[in-house]
């Protein structure tokens, strides 16, 4: 591994070289084409091959339904040109809500989200053309271990103790519980395409619920131990939602390839060296999935809340107290890019998002054009950038580059907020609404901690 290093690129010669000189194994397309190429999913056909990952603003209201900043939020990402859309993170119980502001679509709220996905279908169209209609994902989740569905207060909810992460207070969900949570993946599932989104997302990533129980080792009964327990939830609830939602609607998973986390506790990981990527039960989980009839996949690695975050996004500076990895963020991205490779080769015509660009800036197209090319995945995912630069597929489309004016400088500010209990966005490119917000959030949070 070489030294941490911040961007500092004029050129994408000096990238390239800088790539060949880590032997980072990453390749760079000339000619964009394939971002622009439509792309099949299920029954649907996204217009390009670029995609808004899920990206959580902590800014729904109370009841879960969509509030001024995530109308403003989506109507950003959706003029912005991107032929999927990947909506954030939507609880499908109280109890599994991340923050009280967490997103959660139910049978009272419905009408305002049918009312904002035909704002955003409108506003994708006025901006990029009226056969521009982005495919609409939405990401279902329960937040195990990171729940915190009042105030300031964290419940935990887990499939199993884990003595790195566990703080006190961690409650061991029961077999019955994860049967019973089964069906509200399914009641949300029809609950979105009621109201008009073309998909849902079991989420599995992250060290979320699902992601933990892919991870469970430790755990008795039929949700832990051999894989075929611990991939038991994930499985069953792609089958339900399956059945319930018919051939016509999008199955999705977003999920953990590799947690950079010690065995018995992480997923993806040699029992020795949990820094070495084993592929044996990714491979086999995707091959699992698709046979239950998922239509489209999205990896991602590590958990963004522990001292590795640069396993899920390369950066140039973490969030406070977390530590500079041993690693060239070029380094970092170039993990990511292959664990989607492997994805993709396991998954077949099933198309896969790929993750890991934002740290590039404006060199990140090349990237991705190159990735499509070869057939290392079929969307290129932008997670942070899409908060700090919504219309760079349109700018893209237009003009055929990114401003690097405009690009994200992962600076971790929009997850500084998410960690002083705050509302998420670009601290620097979107300033004026999300700077006082971001000094607020952060006084508020140092305030709480010498009360402790």
């Amino acid at each position: 591994m070489a030294a941490h290093e911040k961007f500092d690129f004029k050129t994408l010669e000096a990238v390239k070289a800088k790539a060949q000189e880590l032997g980072a194994g990453l390749s760079f397309r000339d000619d964009l084409s394939p971002l622009f190429q439509p792309r099949k999913v299920g029954g649907r056909t996204a217009p390009n091959s670029m995609a808004v990952l899920p990206m959580e603003g902590c800014d729904s209201n109370t009841d879960g339904s969509p509030s001024e900043l995530v109308e403003r939020r989506y109507l950003r990402f959706a003029s912005g040109g991107a032929g999927l859309l990947w909506w954030e993170a939507c609880a499908v119980v109280p109890e599994g809500r991340a923050n009280e502001l967490q997103m959660m679509l139910t049978a009272s709220n419905r009408s305002k989200f049918a009312a904002l996905l035909q704002k955003t279908n409108a506003a994708a169209a006025q901006k990029n053309g009226a056969e521009h209609k982005p495919v609409n994902i939405l990401q279902l989740t329960h937040s195990g271990r990171y729940s915190r569905p009042e105030g300031h207060i964290a419940r935990p909810l887990v499939p199993q103790h884990d003595p790195l992460l566990d703080k006190g207070g961690e409650v061991v969900v029961t077999d019955m519980y994860l049967d019973a949570l089964t069906e509200r993946y399914v009641q949300s599932a029809l609950l979105a395409r009621e109201v008009g989104f073309d998909g849902v997302d079991i989420k599995s990533c992250h060290r979320y619920l699902l992601s933990e129980l892919l991870a469970s080792h430790t755990r008795g009964g039929k949700y832990g131990g051999s894989f075929e327990n611990r991939t038991r939830f994930l499985r069953q609830t792609i089958r339900a939602v399956r059945e319930a939602v018919g051939d016509d609607f999008i199955v999705a998973c977003r999920f953990n390839v590799f947690d950079a986390h010690p065995y018995p506790y992480g997923f993806g990981c040699d029992r020795e060296d949990m820094w070495k990527f084993d592929p044996t039960e990714p491979v086999a989980l995707v091959k699992m999935m698709v046979e239950n009839g998922v239509d489209l996949l999205s990896n991602s690695g590590g958990n963004p809340y522990y001292i590795y975050p640069q396993v899920t996004r390369p950066f140039d500076k973490s969030s406070y107290g977390i530590p500079t990895p041993e690693e060239h963020p070029l380094e970092s991205m170039a993990r990511l890019f292959a664990f989607t490779r492997t994805v993709q080769q396991a998954a077949g015509s099933v198309p896969v998002v790929g993750n890991g660009y934002t740290w590039l800036r404006q060199f990140l197209p090349y990237a991705g054009a190159a990735n499509l090319a070869d057939g290392s995945c079929s969307f290129v995912g932008l997670g942070r950038e899409s908060f700090a630069y919504p219309d760079a597929p349109h700018d893209l489309m237009t003009t055929g580059a990114m401003d690097p004016g405009k690009c994200c400088v992962t600076c971790s500010m929009c997850t500084q907020i998410m960690r002083d209990h705050g509302r998420t966005g670009c601290v620097i490119k979107d300033s004026a609404l999300y700077g006082p917000m971001f000094k607020k959030y952060n006084a508020e949070a140092v305030a709480r901690e010498h009360r402790k």
